[in-house]
Formats: C-alpha cells, structure tokens, sequence
C-alpha cells in the first residue's frame, strides 16, 4: 500500500511539472489535472483517521441519476509536507488546516486561480477533528455541490467559445432562444415547438432536446405534470424501430427539485429514460424555466445512450448546456451555473 502510495504521489509531481514547464514564462500557468479531479492537502495520519474518512466520504458520493454507480471526482491526496510549487497547480485543491490555537470554529472558504488558471481552493479550518468530521458530513451536498458547479462553469466557458452552430440556429428559429451545446451534435429532428439533436461518437450518443408548453400557474411545477408532459412528447417526437416503440420516463428512477438559474426559479429533472418494449435506455436531465414574455414553459433537456460505457461526465457536460439557455429578454452573457455559497458556512465547536 505504501508502494502504490509513493508511485501515485510520484506520478502526480511529474504530472504538474510537465503542465508547469509547458507554461513557463508565458504568465500565469495553466492548472493541471483532469475535469473533476480533486487534490486533497491534508495529513497523512489524519487522512486515515476518521476525519479524513469523512472528507474523503463526501468526495466519494455517486453522481446522481445514472444506471450505474459512479464517483462524483477522483480523489487524490497529499501531505503538507509534500505539497509543492508543481502540486499547487492542481485545478481543484482542498486544504485541511486544524489548529485549537487558531480557530475556535469549523468554516470554509475559497479562492480562485491563486497559483494557476483555471483553479479553485477551497480551504476548511477547524479546531479539531471531530468538529471538521461533522461539519463535512452536515454540509456533503453544499460542497460537492460547489466543486461540480465550478467544473460546469469551466465547461460553460468552453462551450462559448465552441458549441453546435446547429443546436443554437434550432433555439432561435423555434423558440427565439439562445443556448450552447457540445460541438460536435450535428444531427436534428424537427416537430411541434420541439426539436431533437444528436451526436455519435467513440464514447456515446449525446442529445439534446428543447420543447415547450403553455404555462398553467404553479401546478406546472410538480413531478406528476412535468413527467406527464415529458412523456407525452417523447413519445409524439422520439419513436423505436418499431410502431409500439417510443421514448418513456421511468418514475421511479426520476427525481426533481427546486434550483436557480439565472437569479429566476427553475425545475431540474433528473433520472433515467428507457423505449418502451425496447432494450434502450440511460440518463436524463432537465431544466423547466418559465418564458414570461409568451407565457410559456421552456424545457431543454440532456440525455444520453451509451451502453456499457461511463456515463457521467457525459450527463455533466449537457448538463453545463442546460444553464447556458437564455429565454427572451433574457441577457446571454449571464450564463454560469449556479454555485451554492459554502464560504460563508460556519458551524460552533461543540463543547
């Protein structure tokens, strides 16, 4: 074990010291790792007690919706002893700092491209381990919330400088919307306030849905009406190979709950899509907004076919497009996912 230690530890310095070569002399570097990599700074011993299990317990949660388990980050740890220049330049970094002298409660900040660019440090101070170990368990969501947002947002960035001129061309003429998709969807299928868009490749088929609706008051937002209204149209929309084949949502792998975009109220959906009286299925994602200008429902939505592959970060990059979606009157620069505040959570020390 400790052998395997010593070799991860040895490949992550050659790993940053490449990314910090390559950028030497040209500003600030650019952060190494890989999308939803985190870099854990914390004790060696105290990584391994309970403390560290807890830490490492709420970056080990599964992503939600998909048909199989899968990690929400790849988790790597370093002593502070061994945090170097070249470490520092990893794009998603938490630090762990326990001191009863220093701080006489558990809480949590971030900064942003301290040593590299894209970059995000989040820090937790605490007293002692067992406070950090219940602040980490209360608030699991709040930061694995923030660091998934964070990842989004870089995708976001990405997306704006490249997205499928199809899907965009698709939103303004249907719906006089603005949205940002992976590039490389270029396929489409046109109905009724609908349209379908789809990319094959080495990895998966990506999709990308937009439909809409009347806006009938508060009720439109609950999970029966907006599984009913999905389910209606998928099944006008996407058909199988054969006449009783078409696109369902299966209920009870299907959650929803309330989110933000753009400062105004939203539905996510999330779970998992199946073709009826057919052997396909996956992952879904979607947002419900409210078009207030034509009194309307805007749904876009991500899904995805990718049968015996890993499906995560598939779903997290259409899920990026989602919050990219503008409605009219809206302003297309404001488009980030998101990011729940973690730096001003604080939890007393428990006497």
């Amino acid at each position: 074990m400790k052998k395997y230690k010593c070799l991860m530890k040895g490949l992550m310095l050659l790993w940053a010291a490449v990314a910090l070569a390559a950028c030497e002399n040209i500003g600030t570097p650019s952060s190494s790792g890989r999308p939803y990599e985190v870099l854990v700074v914390v004790d060696d011993e105290m990584w391994e007690r309970p403390a560290g299990r807890a830490l490492f317990s709420v970056l080990d949660t599964d992503i939600p919706g998909l048909p199989q388990p899968e990690r929400s980050f790849q988790i790597s740890q370093s002593d502070p002893r061994h945090y170097s220049r070249a470490m520092k330049l990893f794009r998603n970094i938490i630090q762990v700092e326990i001191d009863p002298n220093e701080y006489t409660q558990t809480k949590i900040k971030y900064s942003r491209d301290v040593f590299a660019q894209p970059q995000v440090i989040l820090t937790i101070q605490s007293p002692d381990e067992d406070d950090f170990a219940a602040f980490v368990k209360t608030h699991t969501q709040s930061i694995v919330d923030f660091l998934t947002r964070v990842e989004m947002n870089r995708q976001i960035n990405q997306l704006e400088e490249k997205h499928s001129d199809l899907v965009s061309q698709l939103a303004e003429d249907l719906f006089k919307c603005q949205i940002w998709a992976p590039a490389d969807i270029k396929s489409s299928k046109k109905g009724k306030d609908f349209f379908w868009t789809a990319s094959s490749g080495a990895t998966g088929l990506l999709n990308i849905c937009m439909y809409s609706y009347p806006y009938e008051g508060p009720q439109t937002f609950n999970k029966q009406y907006v599984v009913a209204k999905r389910d209606s149209v998928m099944k006008q929309n996407i058909p199988g190979a054969e006449p009783d084949m078409y696109m369902a949502t299966d209920t009870l792998c299907t959650s929803v709950r309330p989110i933000v975009v753009k400062g105004q109220y939203a539905m996510e959906m999330r779970g998992l899509w199946m073709m009826e009286n057919d052997a396909m299925g996956g992952p879904f994602v979607s947002h419900s907004r409210v078009d207030t200008l034509n009194n309307r429902v805007v749904v876009v939505e991500g899904f995805v076919y990718a049968p015996q592959k890993k499906k995560g970060n598939l779903m997290r990059s259409l899920e990026s497009a989602l919050y990219t979606l503008c409605l009219p009157g809206e302003q297309p620069r404001e488009l980030k996912a998101s990011i729940p505040e973690v730096s001003v959570t604080a939890g007393k020390k428990q006497e």
